[in-house]
């Protein structure tokens, strides 16, 4: 490769101050009018050291004009005051690394840190076009030797190769964030799709809205499609996943059914437990296994078992030792509203999911069936697995995806790490089970509290987050916090803005001014898997996800009412499913 060649015709200025974070450039006087206009916001400058090999790289932040006094001590009497006052163009420009373009025998290295700071006076460059396409090349070169995963094309020179490193990508936990429209959607396919080219992905999508059906169903399609049961559900399918109530814990199960504003709450949460786990027990005795477990340990039991017994202790009597007369037990009454909610809930088509799954379920082994649902990877198979969320109640969803992340946190943690196979959750519209703690409902709480562990500990475990969201402002903080990638795309709202904006350190956060003007499928990426924090023109995916966006004005003008299709909404609406299968992107 060719040497990158800074001479005295791509001289822009030289360092009038720095700090610790960024340098602030004096533009000289000679610059033509193409050369200042070179200088724009986003633009790499090369900034010379003492050894003429070394140059600190940093991007343009800021341009701007001022005014200094003029130097001479005596001016004439028909000066005017503007004659006075000499024009400085300034640049401003944060430090992103240090590029050595002989080092050995190897040249137009790049790497993160800064080996020499400049000081006041030190020549500044501009890259002409030949100098830029090597040095984004030799970024290129560098990503590939590292795992490459390629989004798209960079900003400043789409003939190169945005690559990020895979490996820290996904080790360090990423966030997406951008307002709707902004291009998330395809974001999060192209990154599938690349996942997909390896022998043994191994991913989780969170598909909230049902969006991404698209990558498992068309032609060359590279992921498996699961949704969570409907009420229409009843039988086992390769597509159709059930989380029975058995897979719960104690906390998850009390969250769905018991009112802890009721005085006998803690009464009913007693016999709750108490029951469940001498129901599990009684499960692992039939089944031949001898073990310790806890309430909280995934063991079949019966609904209806668990409801006899309950009803039992509302209705139980005892015997005054006194009169020897019948009287109330010691827990009768206290469980009725307990027990009026639970079977409220096992009756609840909505639910059947988890309260009314196939006969199968209860089967002592099929937890082992589950996870290979959810887990399995065959070599050139479908190893991405997108889980359709969009049929589960609004109440119950941050219940539903916080079990599913908890059971393959638990699962990893119990395998021994020489055998694990690291997992990556894709968590699809993030704020809406995973807000912010001052937005948080009680029944929000237990689920956030999963994610948070994985977050904090899933890397010792082979277990990654990437969270996408379109209200970072709304997110939870702590998870958030957790990220060391982030790839941004546009965003309009201030609060959304100074939410990502406190995740980065200081010098980092000046690349997200620009976030207001990114068009479409344009994102600026910042963290660990970024060779530089830089602007990326992201590439169209092979399957664009259904994201539904209406053309408003022009089905006004074409399309006309149909009272066949409210019809159908009405019985779909009743029915709480889709029953007009024209209609349903099953």
């Amino acid at each position: 490769m060719k040497k990158i060649d800074f001479n005295e015709t791509t001289i822009i200025g030289e360092v009038d101050s720095v700090n610790a974070g960024r340098v602030i450039v004096s533009l000289q006087d000679s610059l033509s009018s193409t050369d200042i206009h070179s200088a724009k916001i986003g633009e790499l400058i090369a900034i010379a050291t003492s050894d003429h090999s070394v140059y600190t790289i940093g991007s343009v932040t800021d341009v701007r004009r001022s005014f200094a006094q003029n130097s001479e001590d005596v001016l004439p009497e028909e000066d005017s005051i503007t004659n006075m006052l000499t024009v400085v163009n300034l640049l401003e420009s944060v430090f992103i690394g240090t590029l050595l373009t002989i080092r050995g025998t190897s040249v137009n290295k790049f790497k993160r840190g800064i080996e020499d700071f400049p000081s006041p006076g030190d020549k500044v460059y501009s890259f002409d076009s030949e100098n830029l396409t090597l040095f984004m090349n030799s970024i290129s070169e560098l990503s590939e030797a590292i795992s490459p995963l390629t989004l798209g094309k960079y900003a400043i020179d789409k003939q190169s190769i945005a690559n990020l490193n895979g490996d820290k990508f996904f080790q360090k936990h990423a966030a997406i964030l951008g307002s709707t429209g902004s291009g998330k959607s395809w974001l999060v396919s192209k990154l599938l799709e690349e996942a997909s080219n390896l022998n043994y992905s191994n991913i989780i999508v969170f598909d909230i809205h049902g969006e991404y059906h698209t990558l498992t169903k068309n032609e060359g399609g590279f992921a498996k499609y699961l949704k969570i049961a409907g009420p229409s559900d009843t039988k086992l399918r390769d597509d159709i996943l059930y989380l029975p109530f058995w897979t719960l814990n104690r906390e998850e199960l009390q969250y769905i059914v018991l009112d802890r504003s009721d005085h006998e709450a803690p009464n009913q949460a007693n016999r709750f437990n108490q029951h469940i786990l001498e129901q599990k027990k009684t499960t692992v005795a039939e089944n031949g296994d001898f073990i310790e477990i806890t309430g909280d340990s995934p063991v079949p039991f019966r609904m209806s078992t668990l409801l006899t017994a309950l009803k039992e202790d509302d209705e139980g009597k005892g015997v005054s030792p006194k009169t020897g007369k019948p009287i109330k037990g010691v827990w009768n009454g206290r469980l009725t509203r307990f027990i009026a909610r639970l079977e409220s809930k096992t009756q609840d088509r909505r639910y059947a999911f988890m309260f009314n799954p196939p006969e199968e379920t209860y089967s002592y082994d099929w937890l082992q069936n589950l996870y290979q649902l959810l887990l399995s990877t065959t070599k050139g198979g479908p190893g991405i697995k997108v889980i359709d969320f969009s049929a589960v109640p609004s109440d119950v969803l941050p219940i539903v995806t916080g079990v599913v992340g908890r059971l393959i946190f638990d699962l990893q943690s119990w395998i021994h790490a020489e055998n694990r196979t690291p997992v990556a959750l894709v968590c699809d519209e993030a704020h809406l089970y995973l807000p912010t703690r001052d937005l948080m409902t009680a029944i929000e709480s237990q689920p956030v509290r999963n994610f948070e562990r994985i977050a904090k500990e899933g890397r010792k475990y082979g277990l990654s987050l990437v969270v996408v969201s379109q209200r970072p402002a709304d997110f939870n903080r702590t998870i958030l916090s957790q990220c060391n990638n982030f790839i941004v795309l546009r965003l309009t709202n201030g609060t959304d803005q100074s939410s990502v904006r406190t995740m980065l350190p200081d010098s980092m956060s000046q690349f997200l001014n620009q976030l207001p003007v990114l068009d479409t499928g344009e994102a600026i990426a910042v963290g660990d898997a970024v060779i530089m924090p830089t602007r990326i023109v992201l590439d169209k995916p092979k399957f664009e996800p259904d994201s539904n966006t209406k053309r408003f004005w022009n089905d006004w003008d074409q399309r006309p009412f149909d009272l066949g299709i409210l019809k159908q909404a009405i019985v779909n609406m009743r029915a709480q499913t889709y029953l007009n299968h024209s209609n349903n992107k099953e």
